[in-house]
């Protein structure tokens, strides 16, 4: 991403000719801009449109800056996302506790409008250096998951990793357009960060690129797992569709070889490889075996799950 002119930023502050100045500044200099008059305004923007960093008021009526990024650091979805106070200068306690809160830079009042450009461009590029997040689910990306792989094999932990990709995804792109099927990614990932939520035996969610997710796990909550998973992406599934295509359960659409031809509904296809019957050496190893499995699933059909039996 280029901060300069894919970065969105969201700005929150009660003074409306503040909010105003800092939203012309950073536009003119090629950042997008989602303005937010109180916190509660800036957690619904930050939840449903998801920005790359976030500057908040640290006095706002209802909910001010320090809430709004307290509610942040809680959420999976949220927790790694760049979060900037605006306070006035003097106020040093609050610059330690809104430090512990787990904000990621303060920033004075009045505000130096070329040191803000700077910092925010600063943040924005430590942050893609240091995670990996994809843009659009922002979940870790494939560096993470190598990370958090690796680390459970030097640790020898037990281990299950979940291999995810949708079934139909393709024709569904082609068919509905390119907005449609981001949603459908996106989807898919709030769907497992929820699911994470709800359930301690997902450790870790990560986004592999495109319509592939990945989860870990370990061997004995495995298919426990996948099950929900596989229930829980057949009730969303539906929803991406026009009525009529619910009703009559497929879609017309192309295929790879250009000849048109009747597809069902997106389904889950997941291939689960584990340590619980023999060792895993490494991530290239587990990427094979996973990508093996996960192929067998889609050629069963439906949202179903495959377990590597083999003990050698």
């Amino acid at each position: 991403m280029d901060e300069k002119t894919a970065a969105r930023i969201l700005i929150a502050d009660d003074d409306p000719e503040i909010l105003h100045l800092l939203k012309e500044f950073l536009e003119r200099s090629g950042l997008s801009v989602l303005p937010a008059a109180d916190g509660l305004e800036a957690l619904e923007k930050i939840r449903s449109q998801r920005p790359d960093i976030a500057i908040l008021d640290r006095h706002m009526p209802g909910l001010d800056g320090f809430s709004v990024c307290r509610l942040l650091r809680q959420d999976p979805l949220f927790e790694h996302m760049p979060l900037v106070i605006l306070s006035a200068a003097s106020e040093r306690e609050s610059k330690i506790a809104g430090l512990d809160l787990g904000a990621d830079d303060f920033i004075a009042k009045p505000v130096d409008m070329a040191e803000l450009l700077a910092r925010v461009r600063m943040i924005l590029r430590r942050t893609q250096m240091g995670l990996d997040a994809n843009p659009l689910t922002h979940l870790p990306g494939n560096a993470s998951i190598q990370n958090r792989v690796q680390r459970a094999l030097q640790d020898e932990k037990p281990l299950a990793v979940l291999y995810l990709d949708l079934n139909q995804f393709k024709a569904y792109n082609d068919a509905y357009g390119y907005d449609a099927g981001n949603r459908v990614i996106r989807e898919t990932g709030d769907l497992l960060i929820r699911l994470k939520k709800s359930m301690e035996e997902m450790e870790f969610v990560g986004h592999i690129g495109g319509d592939d997710f990945i989860v870990l796990t370990s061997p004995a909550n495995m298919e426990a797992v996948a099950a929900r998973i596989t229930a829980e992406f057949d009730v969303l599934a539906p929803s991406f569709y026009s009525p009529e295509d619910r009703e009559r359960g497929v879609i017309v659409a192309a295929d790879r070889r250009g000849q048109v031809r009747e597809f069902p509904i997106i389904t889950v296809a997941i291939g689960i490889c584990h340590n619980g019957f023999r060792r895993l050496e490494s991530f290239a190893q587990i990427s094979q075996i996973g990508t093996e499995l996960k192929r067998h699933a889609k050629e069963k059909g439906g949202s179903v799950y495959v377990v590597d039996r083999r003990a050698d």
